[in-house]
């Protein structure tokens, strides 16, 4: 390993061994408890490092490929890299491979410090939405359903018992950057049913034993808790009990339920309706 100054302000650590201790340790991210003992993660991709920073989230370690050398915006996140005190490598394409676990990495990962906000720390206005997620078990649904939270400016997500890990290499993925812009919540059943006795909008949840048709709701006095239940099961007795109404998406076709990240962006974009408006199109 050599540490030079490669025309981008800041030290570089020039790594080609993937016995590197600084590349174990980022390998080791793929897996939840290396994750957890590192109060860590890795994003992939430039601009998702951008907009990580831009957000004023931590970075521990930027990566970049041997070819983004004399790359002007790579030069400048390595630069705020180390005035933010973390550290650069500039890796062969093989230790880059090594890294994201993928045949044609992104040129650039950035290892950041996992961030969660406390539960008694939801503050819930008029307007604000926030998706109350019961063990959700899949990385893509998870990710997909921090992305449309994101989309349609909602407040957050509040994860309930044993979910799958929102900073895992998937689910990152699947989120396309906006696990950086959505607040995450981690809270056990009973953290989540005594915090609910204090929350002061309407709480509604799909269920299949629904009998109120989204559609037919005013979301749009005060805040809104949206409950969603598990891939398998749906909302648990307790859980659906704590909501004010109980939601159902009608169907006519055969399928007899949704995709979790499917049914919860069809219900957001209901809830956010009146807050959503087309931009008028320019003539041409």
């Amino acid at each position: 390993m050599n540490e030079r100054h490669a025309g981008s302000p800041g030290l570089v650590k020039e790594v080609t061994s993937l016995a590197n201790p600084l590349v174990k340790d980022i390998k080791a991210l793929a897996q939840k408890k290396f994750r957890d003992q590192q109060n860590a993660f890795m994003a992939e991709g430039l601009k998702l490092v951008i907009d990580a920073l831009d957000l004023g989230w931590s970075i521990k370690t930027l990566v970049f490929a041997k070819a983004g050398l004399g790359n002007p915006a790579i030069e400048k996140v390595a630069a705020r890299t180390v005035a933010a005190g973390g550290t650069v490598l500039e890796v062969s394409e093989k230790v880059l491979v090594a890294i994201t676990r993928r045949d044609n990495p992104q040129m650039v990962v950035g290892v950041f410090s996992q961030r969660f906000l406390p539960l008694k720390d939801i503050r819930a206005d008029n307007g604000d939405v926030w998706v109350a997620l019961d063990r959700v078990r899949d990385p893509g649904n998870l990710g997909t359903v921090i992305r449309t939270i994101d989309a349609v400016g909602a407040k957050g997500v509040i994860l309930i018992g044993e979910t799958t890990d929102p900073f895992s290499v998937e689910t990152v993925r699947a989120t396309m950057g906006s696990i950086f812009a959505v607040p995450v919540v981690k809270a056990s059943q009973e953290a989540f049913l005594a915090w609910r006795g204090g929350f002061s909008g309407l709480v509604g949840g799909t269920h299949l034993k629904g009998a109120v048709d989204y559609r037919s709701i005013d979301y749009s006095r005060g805040p809104v808790l949206l409950m969603m239940g598990n891939e398998q099961q749906g909302l648990p007795d307790n859980l659906a009990a704590s909501c004010d109404r109980l939601l159902r998406i009608p169907q006519a076709g055969r399928a007899d339920s949704l995709n979790l990240a499917v049914a919860t962006g069809i219900m957001l974009f209901e809830i956010r309706r009146t807050a959503l408006k087309l931009e008028p199109v320019a003539d041409l």
